[in-house]
């Protein structure tokens, strides 16, 4: 059976699609639709359903997947490191939002990066949770860190940790509130401040007041940057008030640059999740990563 077709038929498997799976073969479409079909042709079974979005394998089709996607992983990782694994430095790519990969990802990894016979390259890039499994997806990242749980089995996530949401404002803004205030009126006590964000669509402030206050929030986006660590400027200059993760607000909160306005019994939480392609983890330097993550996590929570 030829390689080649086994191959495409794995990346279909994985992606549900064959339009997905020809972006990520570089081939054309009716290209991947010909491999399978000379498959099912050899196999005397058909191995997918097409339906009006992508496909889904048929039983016959999931039995050989399951048999032949770790054969041609291993074949993969042969080729893509060689046959000489101690000459060569593997490059590690990943990918997340900035905040958390500055501030947690990166110096843990950079651990592992001098570390003789073991160690890698490293290269990082920011982006939404959208953007970032696309381009995992798509081949451009070897690992991921995202808010979003991605769907299909063509990426494999698993919870990395849960971070904390805590409101926040300058001590001016909390001297005006006042210390019982917000606990009396909720939310209304807020109404006229100013709120500093990171999308006009103020998704830390909604999620913060749906968990917290079962509303909306009232004010408009005063600042609106898209960078937590500058919402986290703004907040302590005196710009309004911010949601912002624990890990990233801490030491400012010990300084007394900022002040937490709000201590609810059951805080809001959002879970990451370190995805990878399916199959990759065969692949030492991502392994090697993948799991130094999940141990050094365990002291984020």
């Amino acid at each position: 059976m030829d390689l080649a077709l086994l191959r495409t038929f794995v990346t279909v498997h994985r992606a549900g699609s064959f339009t997905r799976a020809a972006a990520l073969l570089g081939l054309s479409q009716p290209a991947v639709t010909s491999q399978i079909r000379t498959l099912e042709r050899q196999l005397g079974r058909p191995l997918f359903l097409r339906q009006a979005r992508g496909v889904t394998p048929t039983t016959i089709g999931d039995e050989l997947a399951h048999k032949a996607a770790p054969h041609l992983d291993a074949l993969v990782e042969i080729t893509e490191t060689g046959l000489d694994d101690e000459s060569s430095l593997r490059t590690l790519h990943l990918a997340g939002p900035p905040e958390f990969i500055a501030e947690r990802a990166l110096p843990a990894l950079t651990e592992l990066t001098g570390e003789d016979g073991q160690g890698f390259a490293l290269r990082a890039s920011f982006g939404n949770a959208e953007e970032t499994l696309e381009g995992l997806a798509a081949g451009h990242h070897d690992l991921a860190i995202t808010t979003a749980r991605p769907r299909g089995s063509l990426l494999t996530a698993t919870a990395l940790c849960d971070e904390v949401h805590v409101l926040v404002a300058s001590p001016r803004w909390a001297k005006r509130i006042g210390a019982g205030t917000l606990r009396r009126k909720g939310a209304p006590a807020l109404e006229d401040l100013p709120v500093i964000e990171v999308h006009e669509s103020l998704p830390f402030v909604s999620r913060y007041w749906a968990a917290v206050f079962d509303s909306r929030p009232a004010a408009p986006g005063t600042v609106i940057v898209p960078d937590l660590r500058a919402a986290l400027a703004c907040a302590a200059a005196g710009a309004g008030l911010a949601v912002l993760p624990s890990y990233l607000c801490a030491s400012a909160l010990e300084r007394g640059d900022v002040v937490a306005l709000h201590h609810p019994a059951v805080p809001p939480l959002r879970t990451y999740f370190l995805v990878v392609r399916t199959g990759t983890l065969a692949m030492p330097h991502i392994a090697r990563a993948h799991d130094w993550l999940l141990q050094t996590a365990t002291d984020w929570c």
